[in-house]
């Protein structure tokens, strides 16, 4: 099999790090490996199947040479450099938010539409970890019974932010555990033993960015343009792994039993429903794996053919990193890298 001359962006952070990590538990085909971060973080090293690599500053001229360019940095580096690598010859897969709403640019979750590669054009673009573990459930269902509504609102862990929420979340339980003030700096209040209703910034009509881009990403995902959908997002003080409270309705009937059945064939899907035996999908359960856990499942009485569903992911792993990864292997799949 050929080898691929590989980069990451933000090699120094924890989607990064997760980046390498599942590279070599799937055995990607590495050639060579280039790692880059900020100014700050240049200088470190990390370790690949058990050999130290340095970390660069990012710059254009180091993708010379790069066949795949993993992007898991901030909005500004990918904006900068993305399209640097893309102009050097490399396809790039970025997770945040710049390109996943720009037309000609594919969002994909490999599980759910990976024909969209197919016309790629250098960049494309990872979907928000919320998004992905939601229609990776969605998907399946819409194929049997099309969906006409979509309410969900979301319990995101502090690893969805960074390393430094992780370490604030420690830092503020062992306080508040001691009789201390917690004093907020990553958040804007203290997130541990709270739940804040508020991830990314607010647009004028309140809503945050995360909950419009679980709309729009939702829609482009699903080719369903006009699906009606609305959601809530709020952080809670969980490590790892998101969790989603999803209300749908149908376009016609489908009992929980046959909604089980057909998620149980869905790939990147496991059932965990079994509440008389106090089985269901937990954080603590998703976090290491790559699978999105659902249950709960159940009709909802309120509205003509409609359900609830809960649904947990780890947001480091399939919300990120293996998401990225796979779409690496869908490429070569596909014979479009």
């Amino acid at each position: 099999m050929r080898s691929y001359n590989v980069a990451v962006v933000g090699a120094a952070g924890l989607v990064g790090q997760k980046i390498l990590e599942i590279l070599a538990e799937r055995d990607f085909p590495v050639g060579g490996l280039t790692l880059m971060a900020t100014a700050r973080s240049a200088g470190q090293t990390q370790e690949f199947r058990g050999r130290p690599y340095t970390i660069a500053e990012a710059r254009p001229d180091l993708f010379e040479g790069v066949d795949l360019a993993f992007f898991a940095a901030s909005s500004t580096a990918s904006e900068e450099l993305a399209p640097e690598a893309a102009r050097r010859g490399a396809v790039v897969i970025d997770k945040s938010a710049v390109f996943r709403m720009k037309e000609g640019v594919p969002l994909v979750v490999p599980e759910v539409n990976p024909e969209a590669l197919d016309g790629h054009r250098g960049i494309i673009a990872s979907p928000n970890c919320s998004t992905i573990q939601m229609v990776l459930v969605l998907a399946p269902i819409q194929r049997a019974r099309p969906i006409k509504r979509v309410v969900v609102s979301t319990y995101q862990s502090v690893s969805g932010t960074g390393r430094e929420a992780v370490e604030e979340l420690k830092a503020q339980t062992r306080d508040v555990l001691a009789d201390r003030p917690a004093a907020p700096n990553v958040y804007p209040h203290q997130i541990a033993f709270n739940i804040l209703p508020h991830i990314d910034k607010f647009a004028p009509d309140g809503y945050t960015l995360e909950e419009v881009k679980m709309i729009q990403e939702t829609r482009k995902i699903l080719s369903l343009p006009d699906l009606p959908i609305t959601a809530t997002t709020a952080r809670v003080p969980t490590y790892v792994g998101h969790a989603e409270s999803v209300n749908i309705e149908l376009a016609g009937p489908l009992e929980p039993d046959e909604v089980r059945a057909i998620l149980r064939l869905a790939p990147g899907v496991a059932v965990v429903d079994d509440p008389a035996h106090n089985q269901y999908p937990l954080p603590v359960e998703a976090a290491g794996r790559d699978d999105t856990l659902v249950g709960r499942v159940r009709t909802d009485p309120s509205v003509p053919y409609g359900l609830n569903l809960w649904i947990v992911s780890d947001n480091l792993r399939k919300g990120a990193a293996t998401n990225a990864v796979q779409i690496a292997e869908a490429l070569i799949a596909r014979n479009r890298l």
